[in-house]
């Protein structure tokens, strides 16, 4: 057991000196608890508490504990494509579907732009959910298609 705390705190010291200050991302470890994390194993703590609240998520979209630069829909969208794939990927060939509301629900695509948004998906399907899609070249080709429609620009930012 020794052995694997230490190994843990080994990875983590590693990762952190590579990363930077912004390991711990934003939240109430962050924000609140660990607000002047200077060491190693304060950045540590700060993002071990983010990860075990669970108030990242509302963080990210209140712009609140530390996540007002976070560009929280965006950042919760790209989590949640993570977490839905395989169904987003059935939904956006279809150009429509729950899990496709849900998508542009979480983004805070408006009513009058629902439709825009599930053709831009449909219409962008190869180049977001080819053989070797991972959920960050999805969204990364998402917010590509985003960007060239009128309609879709405003969420973006």
């Amino acid at each position: 057991m020794k052995k694997f705390i230490a190994g843990a705190i080994l990875v983590s010291s590693s990762t952190l000196a590579f990363a930077g200050n912004d390991l711990a991302g934003c939240g109430l470890g962050t924000a609140v608890v660990f607000p002047d994390a200077n060491e190693w194993h304060e950045h540590v703590l700060a993002a071990t508490t983010n990860g075990t609240s669970g108030n990242q998520t509302f963080g990210m979209t209140s712009g609140t504990l530390g996540c007002e630069g976070a560009n929280g829909p965006l950042k919760l969208a790209q989590a949640f494509m993570e977490d839905n794939m395989d169904q987003l990927a059935l939904d956006a060939a279809k150009g429509q579907g729950e899990t496709l509301a849900a998508l542009a629900e979480v983004i805070g695509v408006d009513a009058q732009d629902s439709a825009a948004f599930n053709r831009t998906m449909q219409s962008n399907f190869d180049s977001m959910f080819n053989a070797d899609a991972t959920s960050a070249t999805a969204y990364e080709a998402m917010t590509s298609a985003m960007a060239q429609d009128a309609a879709l620009q405003k969420y973006l930012g």
